[in-house]
């Protein structure tokens, strides 16, 4: 199709294109952008999304009824290359260029942030996810009394895995001394808030704090923050960095003799991948977990359970399961049930259709009326997982504490590396 070809050429990272029919007209199609880091330091976080997407073409074969006319289904994914100025252009592109009625977007705030504040700008509604909801809020300059407009974001926040990782911290017998690796980004400053992220609530709960202050996200060189957790007596390391720079600094801290009984990272340490490329640093290192096999939800679109989204992406893959995997999905399953209950595809009526969200999917329930912060936000459970040696992979994550959402079983204990 003359169609597809222009958008090839146009750059897209990938199109799918939904329906028994072809094309009658331009009216008989649903765009919708998806942009997501396909390449760059954050590719992990998009390296499910082609597969879902091509999953989403049997779940959409039938097309969608809008407002009592049924449309075929197209979906625009478009390469943020992990900066953020990417991402904003892309955004724009799919906004001015394609029409799409309606903007998804994930991984990380260098891509959900700027692909937020263009649909905001241009008036198109807009859902996002795997962003703590703090970064995205604030980070977006959100005003708490008004929120936004015509962005809404699912997942989880600061508060949250400050509770999961001091749970599991809590767990085990250490000195309570804390070192800090908070890079100068989005999630860093966020992390790194004296009010908002860790440091007061660490204090309140009588754990000491050692941050060396922010750094650019890709040094090559962490012995200053060795240095200062050396000479403090740190035994836990906790912070959100790149996966490049959770392996420098596991490195070198193994190099200059730095062996903390505990290390927490955000970001870095929740993809398989990133873990296989550490070797035997990988081992027993900590992360969030904000979906595995194990929790106990189902998608509404496919009505696959998480277990079943997992076993089906492997086989198809024959790549190990990965935690963006079920927050792309439930994008789609959030995505399919508003343009369903939208009175038409005019803007206003399926910003509205978002704003009255209430969904239970393959990461949780869903809801903008009540269940988050602040109105744009919905919040999705949070446990602590632990990498330990695999019978199957190399690596594999157990549930090591499910304090802060009881619902999702645990399959081990956090053991001190």
């Amino acid at each position: 199709m003359s169609l597809n070809r222009r958008h090839f050429t146009q750059g897209l990272a990938a199109i799918a294109t939904t329906g028994t029919a072809s094309l009658a007209s331009a009216a008989d199609v649903i765009k919708v952008g998806y942009v997501s880091p396909q390449t760059g330091a954050l590719a992990s976080f998009g390296e499910t999304d082609k597969w879902v997407i091509e999953q989403m073409k049997t779940a959409f074969k039938d097309g969608l009824s809008v407002g009592g006319k049924k449309y075929e289904v197209q979906v625009l994914l478009k390469d943020s290359q992990s900066n953020p100025n990417r991402a904003g252009e892309v955004a724009n592109d799919l906004i001015l260029k394609d029409k799409v009625a309606l903007l998804l977007t994930a991984g990380t705030p260098e891509t959900a942030n700027p692909v937020s504040d263009a649909a905001e700008l241009n008036e198109v509604p807009c859902i996002s996810s795997v962003v703590p909801w703090q970064p995205w809020f604030f980070g977006r300059k959100g005003n708490p009394e008004t929120g936004f407009d015509w962005t809404y974001h699912f997942f989880w926040g600061l508060e949250d895995v400050i509770s999961t990782f001091t749970n599991g911290w809590k767990s085990v017998q250490t000195n309570k001394k804390v070192g800090a690796l908070f890079p100068n980004d989005g999630d860093g400053n966020a992390w790194g808030d004296k009010n908002l992220g860790f440091p007061k609530p660490l204090a309140q709960m009588g754990f000491g704090l050692t941050d060396p202050g922010r750094f650019q996200s890709g040094t090559q060189d962490f012995s200053a923050q060795i240095a200062a957790f050396k000479r403090d007596g740190v035994e836990i390391v906790t912070g959100v960095i790149i996966p490049p720079d959770a392996k420098t600094f596991l490195t070198q801290a193994r190099q200059q003799g730095f062996r903390p009984k505990v290390v927490s990272l955000g970001k870095a340490l929740m993809h398989p991948v990133a873990i296989e490329a550490l070797g035997d640093l990988g081992e027993g290192l900590t992360t969030e977990v904000w979906w595995s096999p194990s929790h106990p939800f189902n998608s509404s679109l496919t009505g696959q359970s998480s277990r079943a989204l997992a076993d089906a992406y492997e086989a198809s893959t024959k790549k190990q399961w990965t935690q963006p995997l079920a927050f792309s999905h439930a994008l789609f399953e959030v995505m399919a049930d508003v343009l369903k209950r939208s009175k038409s595809l005019k803007p206003r009526d399926v910003r509205d259709a978002v704003a009255a969200t209430q969904l239970k999917t393959v990461v949780g329930d869903i809801s903008w009326k009540g269940k988050g912060p602040f109105r744009n936000v919905s919040k999705t459970p949070l446990v602590l997982g632990q990498w330990t040696k695999g019978k199957r992979f190399k690596y594999e994550l157990a549930i090591v504490n499910n304090e802060s959402a009881k619902a999702i079983p645990t399959s081990s204990t956090l053991q001190l590396m």
